[in-house]
């Protein structure tokens, strides 16, 4: 009888201790998942967000009518950080501490997403999947922080240095903005063109908000540049390329994935043709030759009442990559089976055109790798498969 009342207390203990240890993994209970996303819904980039938000909410409507990740619903909440720092700081504590979210993914901006981290961190949640190609979000090493796509760096980096012995152009100019973002953009040019042994001719910065880019434009034309990099985003990018054309300059200028949108030919107009950038996804366009990609495209205008966009497909591909992750760890759903999960984790292509992923202990950031496209007849058309070299 002892030997049995042993056995039952130190079965009864060890129920109890797997019971603690769910109960530690905030965020997850039987039936649900829950995890929180930060967006612009009020600031500069709301029209990315929008997209971000219904690309989102898609993927988890039809990961939890399919039956969810084990048996668990996904739950997502969004707040909105109007891109401000000190919003994205009190949108971070609600989600931790009142929402109890498991995961923060697929947050926009560079600076909010700083500004969220070390609260995340300290109660042991993940950042995954920020929509920024800034090098903090994968750097320095960190257990609970992974990126998905290629950075603003590796991005021109790549772009410029394949292009510029493609093109054979000899003098390689750069204007950017005056900032982080603008700064990653032409250290990257830079790198790029010193793997070929050449360096940049010129360098033009503007400030964040600048709508008139005369004199920027002037210089390089005059300095006789033959090929522009931007480090710019939709507004500026469309503004120095119309301000190029209008005083006869027909030179070539590539950007970033951050100029990578529809929106700059739908509001540039013909003046865009022939604008190279970087992406790492491709636009999903209603008649794109993808029968998997009209179709997915034909379901989110019906659910939306609007077309997809790159962004719709970043929300879309991020809540993806979670699923598959948290499938992967198991029933048991821990952050450390998360995390151990993502350390062995890699997916091929999509159907949207995103580069194979793969994570490891020191591996943080799924790929680092970028393509060329080019505005053609007023869509964006690919140049390049993923640059290698």
């Amino acid at each position: 009888m002892r030997k049995l009342a042993a056995g039952s207390v130190a079965a009864a203990l060890l129920a109890l201790g797997v019971a603690a240890a769910h109960a530690q993994t905030q965020g997850v209970s039987k039936t649900e998942i829950v995890i929180g996303s930060e967006q612009d819904l009020s600031g500069p980039i709301v029209a990315f967000s929008k997209q971000l938000k219904n690309g989102m909410e898609m993927r988890v409507e039809e990961i939890n009518a399919a039956g969810g990740i084990h048996g668990r619903k996904l739950k997502l909440i969004v707040e909105d950080h109007g891109y401000d720092p000190k919003k994205a700081v009190l949108a971070t504590q609600k989600l931790v501490q009142k929402d109890k979210i498991f995961a923060m993914v697929g947050s926009i901006g560079t600076a909010p997403a700083m500004a969220a981290m070390p609260i995340l961190f300290d109660k042991n949640i993940p950042h995954l999947f920020p929509l920024t190609a800034a090098r903090e979000m994968y750097e320095p090493l960190h257990r609970l922080k992974y990126s998905f796509a290629a950075t603003y760096f590796d991005q021109m980096r790549a772009g410029t240095k394949y292009i510029v012995k493609q093109k054979g152009y000899k003098k390689v100019c750069t204007m950017y903005q005056d900032d982080d973002f603008g700064l990653e953009v032409m250290r990257g040019a830079e790198a790029g063109l010193k793997e070929i042994n050449m360096a940049l001719a010129e360098k033009t910065t503007f400030k964040r908000g600048a709508t008139d880019f005369s004199s920027q434009v002037a210089k390089m034309k005059n300095d006789g540049c033959d090929f522009v990099v931007l480090g710019t985003i939709i507004r500026e990018t469309i503004g120095a390329i119309a301000t190029a054309r209008k005083l006869g300059w027909g030179v070539d200028f590539m950007g970033s994935s951050a100029s990578y949108t529809e929106l700059i030919h739908k509001l540039g107009g013909p003046a865009m043709n022939g604008f190279y950038s970087t992406n790492t996804v491709n636009v999903p366009y209603m008649d794109d030759a993808s029968k998997n990609v009209r179709d997915w495209a034909v379901k989110y205008k019906d659910k939306f009442k609007e077309d997809p966009a790159v962004f719709s497909v970043y929300g879309y591909e991020v809540i993806e990559l979670f699923a598959r992750i948290a499938e992967k760890a198991g029933p048991n759903l821990t952050t450390d089976a998360f995390v151990a999960s993502i350390e062995k984790f890699s997916m091929p292509r999509d159907m949207f055109g995103a580069d194979e992923m793969s994570f490891s202990k020191t591996r943080h950031l799924g790929s680092n790798r970028a393509r060329l496209s080019q505005i053609v007849n007023g869509k964006w058309a690919p140049v390049t498969d993923y640059i290698t070299e």
